[in-house]
């Protein structure tokens, strides 16, 4: 799912969903939905290796939103709540050396 069109300028830095790679979100299919209360979180990395998050919501008074993040946080949510991944790990984080435990 890659539908969302978003562009936000923050720092001088422009960030869009459609230059962007879809890495993960917590938008699946529960029996009844899509959406995760109304509300679903899509992370993002762009061309150059930053990563964002764009947050949909359906609800009256809300906002969409995009927030640049960094990869430590990037990776919190890839390994967290946005269970439904894009890509692969290493092709969501490929400066990130991973370890067996």
């Amino acid at each position: 799912m890659n539908a969302i069109k978003m562009t936000v300028i923050v720092n001088r830095k422009k960030y869009s969903t459609e230059t962007a790679t879809l890495l993960a979100s917590d938008c699946y299919w529960d029996g009844h939905n899509f959406e995760r209360n109304g509300r679903n979180e899509f992370l993002y990395r762009t061309p150059k290796g930053e990563y964002f998050t764009v947050n949909v919501t359906m609800w009256q008074g809300e906002r969409d939103t995009l927030t640049p993040i960094t990869e430590d946080e990037a990776i919190e949510l890839f390994e967290g709540s946005l269970t439904e991944h894009e890509v692969k790990y290493a092709e969501a984080f490929p400066n990130v050396t991973m370890e067996d435990a």
